[in-house]
């Protein structure tokens, strides 16, 4: 198996069109699995989509290099390639002075040959400058080729690959002339998920052309000869099923909940739980040992999710019941008695509300303030999560108002959460939370809320 690291020199460098584009066209040649650095369910959905096989994260805030290591081994069985997408520069992440959370980190964990997208867009000679100073900021980071993106003609390119070539050493095999049709569709936090686009409009037509331009102006066997070749690994994983499935958890996703580390569908049943997927927008709530609602977009399905008014009463019913149920961030948001978008929000011209599950007392409210932070805490006994120390992250821009009573199992020491550094609402065995937890992360968090419904069982 060969594997090799996509990564920019900045946001917004074309790194994610570049890795989408690769990997459709290496699915050609043989069996492609993708990984995405970082805490980010938006940009795997895509690379998901395209290889035909679930995208995996890699982040080394929130997973310990073992954990990293474990997942991309699991990840790669019978996989001919591995393409792994980086997350912002190559050197952001969590911290100013360590590389904790950069794709860097993952790429010297991994041993990985880096491919650094550069953003050429006005530069020629400067090109080599960045790139040179990319190879001297840390050592340990091996960058073997370069892809010069926004190229505006031929001797642009000649010149800029010249200087990079001479300068640094290392090829430069691929230039992409600037283009619109390289650009994704965008949503207020990003990319608009692949689940849901696909369902919308033109995204599959958009992915052909974008895989159609880069196969013209990237040489891919030149890429596969800078990968790296990892032998196949057959050792065990903490992600290989349990023998005994006695649990059953019914897991919200529709085009409403699909924000969810594909890690979640091989811990479950790695602590004896079957999943059981259900739409809270278009089914009736399943029979299981507990419930998960992972984040998403709810805010564009609200009268959907409200006509829905037999499962948000059965959720509820559960709740009261005493039956695990654990939300993250969107799934919060449908815990609360109503959602509210406001009058202008993405164009309204009045303000829309809907019913919601009414597990929490409180409402929810868009838009608030933009939050994308990595977040750490600890949570207490009291909650269906059980006590533990956590890392992981929040991204929403909306605002759960909750009753003044409301007790809170998360308390952070990184992050905002609903309340003053405080997150994870409790009511009964209900916990809904800002947080994203990482499952493989955060496992023993997971295991805690399968031997609750276990225990309750």
């Amino acid at each position: 198996m060969k594997a090799l690291l996509i990564t920019g020199d900045r946001s917004g460098s074309g790194k994610t069109s570049i890795t989408l584009a690769l990997a459709a066209l290496l699915k050609k040649r043989g069996i492609v699995q993708t990984f995405k650095v970082g805490m980010d369910y938006i940009d795997p959905s895509y690379l998901s989509a395209v290889s035909g096989r679930p995208c995996r994260n890699l982040d080394n805030f929130a997973l310990g290099d073992r954990q990293v290591r474990d997942i991309f081994s699991f990840g790669c069985r019978g996989a001919d390639f591995a393409l792994v997408e980086g997350v912002r520069g190559l050197y952001e992440g969590a911290e100013a002075l360590d590389d904790t959370g950069s794709t860097a980190a993952i790429a010297k964990t991994l041993d990985l040959p880096v491919v650094l997208v550069v953003s050429a867009q006005s530069i020629t000679r400067s090109a080599a400058a960045i790139v040179k100073g990319f190879q001297a900021f840390d050592p340990d980071v091996r960058i073997a080729g370069v892809i010069l993106n926004q190229v505006k003609g031929g001797s642009h390119k000649e010149k800029a690959t010249r200087a990079i070539e001479y300068y640094c050493g290392v090829p430069v095999i691929g230039a992409i002339p600037r283009m619109d049709e390289m650009q994704l569709a965008m949503r207020h936090l990003g990319l608009v998920p692949y689940r849901e686009g696909a369902g919308r409009g033109d995204f599959d037509e958009r992915i052909r052309t974008i895989t159609d331009i880069i196969g013209r102006y990237v040489d891919l066997d030149r890429l596969l000869a800078l990968a790296k070749g990892i032998p196949s690994c057959q050792k065990a994983s903490l992600l290989n099923p349990s023998p005994e499935q006695d649990m059953r958890i019914g897991v919200a996703y529709d085009e409403a909940f699909n924000f969810y580390y594909a890690d979640l569908f091989d811990v479950l049943p790695s602590l004896g739980a079957s999943v059981v997927q259900f739409s809270p927008v278009h089914d009736r709530l399943p029979d299981a040992d507990g419930f998960i609602i992972g984040g998403g977009y709810p805010e564009l399905f609200v009268p959907e999710l409200e006509a829905n008014d037999r499962i948000r009463e059965a959720i509820r019913d559960v709740s009261k019941n005493g039956t695990p149920i654990y939300a993250e961030c969107g799934g919060l948001m449908y815990l609360t008695n109503r959602m509210v978008l406001n009058k202008g929000w993405q164009g309204r011209e009045t303000e829309l509300s809907g019913a919601m599950c009414g597990v929490f007392p409180g409402d929810t409210r868009m838009p608030a303030r933009r939050v994308v932070s990595y977040v750490e805490g600890v949570s207490n006994a009291q909650c269906p999560m059980g006590a533990a120390r956590f890392r992981g992250h929040e991204f929403h821009y909306s605002e759960v108002a909750l009753d003044p009573s409301t007790k809170f199992a998360y308390k952070l020491s990184r992050g905002i959460g609903i309340r003053e550094m405080l997150d994870g609402a409790v009511i009964k065995n209900t916990l809904g939370s800002y947080t994203h937890l990482h499952p493989v992360g955060s496992r023993e968090m997971f295991r805690n809320f399968v031997d609750g419904c276990r225990s309750r069982k």
